[in-house]
């Protein structure tokens, strides 16, 4: 009987958030029926009067009884469930971890801070509109993995799960424990973000890893965060993300990973950007490359990006790489406060 009665008066399921009064009726008329006088007594029908021929307000939604209102998100119950697909024997050879952190990072990274738009609050990225980005590929594969926990908390907006997720693997792999704030929501195609204005992106609004010359990739990403609103020390404590995952072919056209350990956080990023000798990667497995340009270390199985290597190549961006290199602790501090502010921007 319960069940009945809720699913007739609580609309919040339904993304147009209208009750219609014939189904709250039905729902007293049920009750009626049956004798539950006390249910009855307790159903919030609301008339606006004749003229409003029977529409039931959102102050109905708010005065349902507790045991009528919809629960709200068990966050423990998410984040045991993120685990359980980190953890997962399904996915070694591709650990999901660093790609939730991708999908998180490129979702919010929209942003534009002159007109408000963009954003983790939207997860436009659902559409075709922004999935298709080139800087968006295989991205799809992590959406999908987070379907199932997606369906087992309905209440839960796609925007929340995907930042969330980002936190819950980030701290899962060594990095800082970033705090996280609900009540993203999840809108049409409408809201996908575009971006005009002269200096872009090849497509959409996130940045590009190589525009042809180091001062160009330089300027290219203070265009890009800037436009988020970054500043340099930002800048390079977020490109830390890269410590985390590898590139591939069949997405982004790159290949290899950053680091020899691509599910741990930590600052080896930035201390292997100063050790290491980087050279244009010629060949691969013995054939020519005929990827873009990427460079590699002696041994071709560790890679950098042109925009990588433009973080030890300007002055103002090198001094925090070499900070974030010496001290690993000061790297997660700064990298949490970042990626912090990078989620909840167009959101909080």
């Amino acid at each position: 009987l319960k069940e009945l009665l809720c699913r007739s008066l609580n609309s919040r399921s339904n993304p147009h958030h209208s009750v219609m009064f014939g189904r709250v009726r039905f729902g007293a008329r049920f009750a009626a029926r049956i004798g539950n006088r006390a249910v009855m007594a307790r159903l919030p029908l609301v008339r606006a009067g004749a003229a409003a021929a029977g529409a039931v307000t959102l102050a109905a939604i708010a005065s349902a009884p507790v045991w009528c209102r919809e629960p709200a998100v068990n966050w423990g119950k998410v984040r045991e469930q993120i685990v359980e697909i980190l953890d997962s024997e399904d996915h070694m050879e591709e650990p999901p971890g660093p790609q939730f952190v991708r999908l998180a990072w490129h979702s919010a990274g929209t942003y534009c801070k002159h007109t408000k738009t963009g954003g983790s609050d939207a997860a436009t990225m659902r559409y075709g509109a922004e999935g298709n980005w080139g800087a968006n590929a295989g991205l799809a594969k992590s959406r999908n993995l987070l379907e199932g926990v997606k369906a087992r908390h309905p209440n839960l907006s796609y925007a929340d799960l995907w930042v969330f997720a980002a936190i819950v693997a980030i701290e899962e792999m060594g990095g800082p424990k970033i705090p996280f704030k609900p009540g993203r929501s999840d809108k049409p195609p409408a809201a996908t973000p575009t971006w005009t204005v002269k200096q872009h992106a090849e497509d959409g609004r996130l940045p590009s890893a190589d525009m042809g010359a180091d001062a160009a990739t330089a300027a290219h990403l203070r265009n890009i965060f800037n436009r988020m609103g970054f500043n340099d020390q930002e800048i390079v404590a977020l490109s830390g993300a890269h410590a985390l995952g590898r590139c591939h072919t069949d997405a982004s056209g790159y290949w290899g990973p950053w680091t020899y350990a691509p599910t741990t956080m930590s600052n080896e990023y930035y201390r292997l950007l100063f050790d290491v000798k980087w050279t244009e990667k010629k060949t691969h497995e013995g054939k020519p490359w005929t990827g873009p340009r990427q460079f590699e270390n002696p041994a071709g199985d560790l890679m950098m990006l042109p925009s990588d290597l433009v973080l030890i190549k300007d002055p103002s961006f090198r001094k925090h790489a070499e900070a974030y290199a010496k001290d690993d602790d000061k790297f997660k501090e700064d990298f949490g406060r970042a990626f912090e502010k990078l989620m909840n921007l167009g959101f909080a």
